[in-house]
């Protein structure tokens, strides 16, 4: 195992010169928050993630957080000591409202603190994380009571939060949840029910937990439409905002999994718990999609964050391991990455990791356009694209996530295999992120079902049409850029081919839609880093830097020609239809009507 590298100089590159940074500092309330200021604070942030929180990475996995027999968790060693100094520091604070204590940096500059963080240690990063889904929540949803009450301490990181959602019984399905909220003679309510998958649920982190919890009020509506959210803290807060006595949420027990071990994922038990309604009743679900879509963009960036781990890993491994002679060599051994296919698994990951940056800085420079721009037609525009990016971000990144971490082991060859190497790590912490938050088959339904018809498509095609525009640049920038020229139109049009039949066939059937949504997605993916991956070369002399030209031109043209095309491969798949996914009953499916009877 290598100490963490934050990747600074690159997370500046991309700021500057592909997403477009310096627009967004230049909005109104961003003024302190320029270029220059942000490099710097998240060269700090590198820093205390790679000296306080890496650490922790490996010993944490090996330890894992326990329950005592007394029913409190407890974190892995270092844990808890590593999170006062990230209090104290103040990084989880960063991109919060000023209003209650934070630095009122945006968006795009949270996302990369949460990156770094993620790089050094998924599981520990995982409690910010939700912390500022239901900051998140409170900001948009809660009364000036609520937030004046627990906004502050909940920024600053000395109390953190949860979402409440998953239930044994509904799983994905919201809406069969069955915890239920009665209120009470004083304006609160009595929750009761058990919530699974709640990551850090428990802890010995801080002082207080916030848990935002998914419930039914009496007689309210079946299914979603009837889900209302409540604050249910750990301890309840008295009028002096001191913490007072226990609240009745328990830890029934801890999940065993088969990654991030370091994080508590609970099972808690809520009965009659005191509770506090936000927003009005049966606003649940308009809750949730507040966290969930904070939380789906964080969790895309999980995959590029753990993937980075993992190729700094195998990189260091392919330099050091000496294994046969590659061709034109001599001596007794050369180090592995002199063979063609070990490079072709790091150029792989490199390219494809510094496409995955892009793709996610850029969705989060979109959420502070959607804000702050002082236009309101560019706030909307920028709303509309947010809407399209951030399901890409959530599966092609956490998708990518297992990919990336699955070469890093490869190239380790059998040692990767063995835990002691540490790389195995990174692939099992990675697993996660194509499930949570709304698993990629979700994602993929929401891209089809509800982004692409927005404005009749008007909206999905204006964005390709802008991808298209690099063409230009690419004809101007030389013959060198030929290729990615050349490839990135002939994947545009298959993609616009497949959004195209999406759009034509959603109403009539939208089953066969559905069926082919995983792979439109993926052609999504790849198109979007090619693209800005095409911008990234185009924008790199100006930075004067020949070695960055020249790493960016060569990423860029790798993609393009060696895994870009796989869009196109895609095509039948997304424009298949459904006929054959429901062609076969259960026994067809498993072979039983095939086996030789006696």
């Amino acid at each position: 195992m290598i100490r963490y590298q934050p990747p600074i100089a690159d997370l500046a590159f991309a700021l500057e010169h592909v997403v477009g940074y310096p627009d967004i500092a230049s909005f109104p309330g961003f003024e302190h928050a320029d270029l220059d200021t942000v490099v710097d604070l998240i060269g700090q942030c590198g820093d205390f993630m790679a000296e306080v929180v890496a650490p922790t990475n490996h010993s944490g996995d090996v330890e894992s957080a326990h329950r005592q027999p007394d029913g409190s968790v407890v974190t892995p060693a270092g844990f808890a000591e590593a999170y006062r100094h990230y209090v104290e520091a103040g990084w989880g604070s960063v991109p919060l409202p000023e209003e209650f204590g934070g630095g009122g940096f945006p968006r795009t500059v949270g996302l990369i603190i949460q990156e770094l963080m993620t790089s050094a240690n998924m599981a520990f990063a995982l409690c910010p994380l939700l912390t500022q889904g239901a900051i998140e929540a409170l900001l948009h949803y809660g009364d000036a009571g609520q937030k004046r009450r627990y906004l502050p301490k909940m920024v600053s990181g000395e109390w953190t939060g949860t979402m409440n959602l998953t239930e044994p019984q509904a799983g994905s399905d919201v809406g069969a949840l069955t915890t239920r909220a009665v209120p009470q003679p004083d304006g609160s309510f009595a929750i009761t029910g058990q919530k699974m998958f709640i990551t850090f649920g428990d802890h010995d982190m801080a002082e207080q937990i916030v848990h935002l919890v998914l419930a039914r009020t009496p007689g309210a509506p079946a299914g979603t439409k009837g889900i209302s959210c409540f604050i249910v803290p750990k301890f309840l807060v008295n009028d002096d905002e001191s913490l007072g006595e226990r609240n009745s949420v328990h830890t029934v027990s801890l999940e065993h999994k088969m990654g991030i071990h370091g994080a508590p994922t609970c099972v808690l038990s809520y009965e009659e718990a005191t509770g506090y309604l936000i927003g009005e009743e049966n606003l649940g679900m308009r809750i949730m999609f507040v966290m969930m879509n904070s939380a789906r963009l964080s969790v895309g960036m999980q995959g590029l964050a753990v993937g980075e781990r993992a190729y700094q890993q195998s990189l260091a491994y392919a330099q050091e391991r000496r294994q046969g002679l590659a061709i034109g060599a001599t001596g007794a051994d050369s180090a592995i990455i002199e063979f063609p296919d070990v490079r072709r698994m790091l150029l792989t990951q490199r390219a494809s990791l510094a496409a995955l940056q892009y793709l996610m800085l850029l969705d989060a420079s979109y959420v502070d356009r959607s804000t702050h721009d002082p236009n309101p037609a560019a706030r909307a525009r920028a709303n509309e694209i947010v809407g399209i990016l951030t399901p890409i971000c959530k599966s092609f990144g956490s998708d990518l996530g297992n990919e990336l971490t699955s070469l890093a082991l490869q190239i380790h060859g059998g040692m990767g295999y063995i835990e002691e190497t540490g790389v195995a790590q990174h692939m099992r912490d990675v697993r996660i992120a194509a499930i949570y938050e709304g698993t990629n088959g979700i994602q993929a339904a929401d891209l089809v079902g509800r982004k692409l018809g927005v404005r009749g498509g008007a909206s999905v095609m204006e964005f390709l049409a802008t991808m298209r525009e690099i063409g230009t640049e690419l004809a101007e920038a030389g013959t060198e850029f030929d290729t990615i020229r050349e490839e990135l139109d002939r994947q545009f049009d298959a993609l616009e081919q497949a959004t195209q039949w999406m759009l034509s066939t959603g109403r009539a059937d939208p089953n066969s839609v559905l069926a082919g949504s995983t792979p439109y997605l993926r052609m999504w993916g790849l198109c979007t880093s090619g693209w800005l991956l095409a911008r990234a070369a185009v924008s790199a002399p100006a930075t004067g830097d020949a070695r960055r030209e020249e790493s960016q031109l060569v990423l860029a043209r790798f993609y393009a020609e060696q895994l870009l095309p796989q869009c196109a491969g895609l095509l039948g798949a997304a424009t298949a239809g459904s006929r054959d996914l429901f062609a076969l009953d259960a026994d067809q499916l498993s072979g039983a009507t095939s086996r030789v009877r006696h």
